[in-house]
């Protein structure tokens, strides 16, 4: 006698509520993960785009270049800038420009009087120095030819000042025309130098924000002691000198009263420029001349040093070119975040596209409950149709229209939650529609045999590809 088998239980069917929790359960899992590995990402990148050191080369400690470079570094580190300095300082100036030379600094600052290094590009112009031309009581000077046969003290902080003034007035290397062109003992005061028996005229090539400061020239203006001279032919100076600038001084800008000038004066003069290597990115340049430009008052010295910044010139045929992200932002021709980084977000979106389907795919195999696919659902739909050619009444083709509608709102609740899939969803469309048109032409039939003809509007349906 045989043992009967026992018959299987039929399989329950799955519960959309315990599918949606289990599936929205791991989808937050997932979600979080994802927002986790992007978060890191982001701050990864940040802190790889938003540091850069740059070397900035100054002289001595106590030397203006020097004290700008470290009002610069700390305004940049107040200000939470992306770019950081180390300065590094040399015994003068003209060291800080060779090291410059040698591509060991990204930043310098140079006076133009000096020799300009092939790859420096202009950022800023820090300060100007002009040139002043003094003689005795109310002796004027006319021209630069009477200027050369007169004893000459040149009042600057180095010897490159009576350099830059021999080189000037072209004097030669006569013993007896270098003689008359002498540097002025420290500390001294312009009416003893214009003593009678003294100088016949005295230069002074200095900062004129600091000569602005200085209340001294008041006091020689109420003695009487001396006269300013206008510089003839700045023009031609200009054209001869590389580096010179023309410079106009305001009248009454060294003593209100009495006014000296006493009217605008015609001179020349020299400029400060920060200076970086041509190397440097645009967007580097661009943020370190936004930074200055509008930051200006933190990096103004106590005695007046770079107090006026001024653009770079952008023109082309300038002394020391600008650098193109120094222009750009001058120009107001600065690029926006996705201009300059658009190759970096090309590969972010690579990145994250991998990322994303690292994720998907990691989803769907181990989500244990599988959603269900929208084609599945299309043989519920068919069965519809089936069932509506033995309907006999509006009322039975309105249940069999409230069925279709119900398939369609689970279809499309489940796309949302994720219960159901696309896959298949063009299937589930094309049957859907077709099975809509056909309940609409049933229902006609059915008012036409009920003898409403009348009443009857045909709709044609335009049937979906």
């Amino acid at each position: 006698m045989s043992a009967e088998v026992p018959t299987p239980p039929a399989a329950k069917p799955r519960s959309r509520s315990r599918v949606v929790k289990s599936n929205r359960r791991q989808m937050l899992l997932f979600a979080a993960l994802t927002v986790i590995l992007t978060v890191a990402t982001v701050w990864g990148s940040r802190i790889w785009l938003n540091s850069e050191t740059l070397t900035f080369a100054a002289g001595d400690a106590n030397g203006p270049e020097a004290r700008f470079a470290a009002k610069l570094a700390a305004m940049l580190k107040s200000t939470n800038s992306r770019l950081h300095l180390k300065i590094v300082h040399n015994p003068d100036n003209a060291k800080a420009l060779a090291q410059f030379d040698r591509k060991q600094a990204d930043l310098a600052v140079l006076r133009t009087d000096a020799r300009v290094p092939p790859r420096a590009r202009a950022i800023a112009i820090l300060e100007h120095d002009v040139l002043l031309l003094f003689s005795p009581g109310n002796k004027k000077i006319k021209s630069l030819a009477e200027l050369k046969k007169k004893k000459i003290a040149v009042v600057a902080d180095a010897d490159s000042g009576t350099a830059f003034i021999r080189r000037l007035l072209e004097v030669s290397d006569d013993p007896d025309a270098a003689s008359r062109l002498q540097l002025a003992p420290p500390n001294s005061s312009y009416d003893k130098l214009l003593a009678p028996g003294g100088y016949g005229a005295v230069i002074t090539i200095a900062p004129a924000s600091r000569m602005m400061r200085d209340k001294s020239f008041a006091q020689y203006a109420k003695r009487g002691g001396f006269t300013l001279n206008a510089i003839s032919d700045t023009k031609a100076l200009v054209r001869r000198n590389s580096g010179l600038t023309e410079e106009t001084l305001a009248a009454g800008i060294l003593s209100s009263s009495p006014a000296v000038p006493e009217q605008d004066l015609e001179t020349v003069g020299l400029q400060w420029l920060l200076v970086a290597q041509s190397r440097l990115s645009t967007a580097t340049t661009g943020n370190l001349a936004r930074a200055i430009y509008e930051n200006k008052a933190e990096l103004a010295s106590e005695n007046g040093f770079a107090s006026r910044i001024e653009p770079a010139n952008t023109d082309k045929d300038a002394f020391v070119v600008a650098h193109q992200g120094a222009a750009d932002y001058i120009n107001d021709d600065t690029k926006s975040f996705i201009d300059r980084y658009s190759d970096l977000a090309y590969l972010g979106a690579g990145v994250l596209s991998v990322i994303g389907s690292l994720f998907i795919a990691l989803y769907t195999k181990v989500t244990r409950i599988a959603p269900e696919k929208a084609s599945e659902l299309a043989t519920a739909i068919l069965d519809i149709g089936e069932r509506m050619e033995h309907a006999t009444s509006m009322e039975a083709l309105d249940a069999l229209q409230d069925e279709l509608e119900a398939i369609l709102r689970g279809v499309v609740i489940g796309l949302r939650d994720g219960t159901i899939s696309s896959d298949g969803l063009e299937t589930f469309k094309l049957g859907y529609q077709f099975v809509r048109d056909e309940l609409g032409m049933r229902r006609e039939s059915l008012r036409r045999h009920a003898g409403h003809d009348d009443n009857v509007v045909i709709v044609k349906t335009a049937q979906s590809a």
